[in-house]
């Protein structure tokens, strides 16, 4: 939307939290195939991860920006996490029961800027800045 408006993409911090994605009809598609291969009577739960890949946020940014020649704005995170993370996820087992996974890749991002254009008078920019409540420390006293 930030694209379709010509506002910068917003890159909190280092922007090098990573994030995980999956299309909707991946979504859809994860669910088909849980429901088609339920789990055998006796046997141990099954962690089924549903996503398709993971990106960094700044990375993300850049491949946005490299598609639309949109500028990437770096402001305060301000929320409380760690600058980098590591987000360690595996989707082996959709894969397995046949999940082909849709990529974010340039024809995706184009579609997406294209849809998102179609519906640009509807965007509030006041809601573009991202602010949280959470940023203060919570008193241990507090939680109990």
């Amino acid at each position: 939307m930030q694209v379709a408006i010509g506002y910068p993409l917003t890159v909190h911090g280092t922007g090098g939290q990573t994030r995980a994605f999956i299309h909707i009809q991946d979504t859809v598609r994860c669910v088909e195939l849980a429901i088609s291969n339920p789990p055998e009577k006796g046997e141990r739960v099954k962690i089924l991860n549903q996503m398709t890949e993971t990106h960094r946020v700044v990375d993300l940014a850049r491949m946005i920006a490299n598609i639309t020649g949109a500028e990437i704005q770096h402001l305060e995170n301000p929320r409380n996490e760690a600058a980098e993370n590591e987000l360690i996820v595996d989707n082996q087992c959709f894969i397995d029961m046949g999940l082909e996974p849709t990529q974010l890749d340039k024809g995706l991002m184009l579609e997406v800027t294209e849809i998102a254009k179609k519906y640009v008078d509807r965007c509030d920019q006041s809601k573009i800045l991202c602010t949280s409540k959470l940023t203060k420390q919570v008193k241990a006293s507090a939680l109990v």
